[in-house]
């Protein structure tokens, strides 16, 4: 029989000559990095980056139906887009073994991506800024700019997305702003509450095909409530399906990442070099990081929040800009539930242009991450 032991070690820490070497690198074009999952916008690639966020809008997944609309066909979600960069999605250059969450990202949509585009992307480091945080101490948010193209060398989208690295040592030592969530007993639902929270999935209005005006809206009307969860590692490996991960690799693949990286194999309970990833599958693993629990990724929170919107403006709209900001992990058995608010309609380049800001909480009402987009919608004139 297999005995199990509790792991201890130390992690690296973030050194004054790694932020220099990370410096060098600012404004400079990254060249060769880890390969995309998706470089083609394909019927399945959308589809199952869509059904990983628990996005069922037939404009991405049904033919027939995306069709008879004005794109003619399936276009992909504007989130589509983290699975086509590794960089977007957190994957970080310098301060090797020293951890990395992502926190955030401004997105610029310019065109939508159609059904098989072919997308490539121009990225660099863009800044490093030193934060002091209560979580976790010392933390370096390390900002990345991407640029995104067709295969006629279209610029469809850019987006700013940012990590913390931070040393997770501290994290779990001093502990955290969730000493308090793991000292709760693990929570438990009643099939009453649980029947009430899919009420709410019942209920998801996912506008398609009547159009909403940008004449109708008014400043200050909320968007329906979105919900998602509760949350489980069967959820966040969907969503890593469509996405694909960071690190996730198999056998030789796998052996071969952490050849090349050594800093990304972190020993599990077997003494088997594993990866930091697993801190949203492995309990163990995030609580020694300091994280409440196994939880879930950021671009898919992010997603979310796109999600919200494009369920709101219907076939007809266009999302040109989501901003995401990451608050707190949310580790299994959490319900999410997203508000929005029209804040602003307003003209622009002829663009009749509508800014709503949005925010999530959990079922005990602690904010998860603070959102804002703003919406292209058709007009009646």
């Amino acid at each position: 029989m297999l005995t199990q032991t509790k792991t201890e070690r130390s992690f690296p820490k973030i050194t004054e000559r790694g932020l220099d070497e990370l410096r060098e690198r600012i404004g400079i074009k990254i060249g060769a990095t880890a390969e995309p999952w998706c470089y083609e916008a394909t019927r399945d690639n959308i589809r199952h980056y869509a059904h990983g966020i628990g996005d069922d809008n037939p404009l991405w997944t049904d033919p027939e139906y995306a069709a008879k609309t004005q794109h003619g066909g399936i276009i992909a979600l504007p989130s589509f887009l983290f699975s086509t960069s590794r960089i977007v999605s957190g994957y970080v250059g310098g301060l090797p073994g020293v951890h990395a969450m992502w926190s955030g990202a401004d997105w610029t949509w310019h065109k939508n991506v159609r059904r098989n585009d072919v997308i490539s992307t121009e990225a660099h480091l863009k800044n490093l800024i030193e934060h002091q945080t209560r979580f976790a101490g010392r933390a370096v948010q390390q900002i990345y700019h991407v640029d995104f193209f067709n295969q006629d060398g279209d610029k469809v989208a850019e987006a700013d997305s940012w990590c913390f690295r931070t040393e997770r040592d501290h994290a779990r030592e001093q502990g955290s702003k969730y000493k308090e969530v793991r000292a709760r007993e693990p929570r438990r639902y009643s099939p009453e509450e649980i029947k009430e929270a899919y009420k709410l999935y019942a209920q998801e209005e996912v506008r398609g095909a009547t159009p909403r005006y940008w004449e109708d809206v008014k400043e200050g009307e909320a968007l329906p409530v979105m919900f998602k969860g509760p949350m489980t590692v069967t959820g966040f490996i969907a969503f890593a399906q469509g996405w694909g991960g960071l690190y996730i690799r198999a056998n030789k693949l796998a052996w071969q990442l952490i050849d090349a990286h050594p800093g990304v194999g972190i020993t599990n309970r077997f003494g088997i070099p594993d990866v930091p990833e697993r801190v949203h599958w492995e309990e163990e693993f995030a609580l020694e990081v300091g994280a409440p629990g196994a939880y879930d990724y950021g671009p898919e929170r992010n997603s979310w929040l796109t999600h919200h919107l494009t369920n709101w403006m219907g076939d007809a709209g266009f999302l040109r800009k989501s901003t995401c900001k990451i608050r707190r992990h949310n580790p299994e058995g959490d319900m999410l539930f997203f508000k929005g608010k029209v804040v602003r309609k307003y003209v622009e380049d002829g663009r009749h242009l509508v800014e709503i800001e949005q925010e999530a909480r959990n079922q005990d009402d602690e904010l998860s991450v603070l959102g804002s987009g703003v919406v292209e919608l058709p007009t009646r004139g």
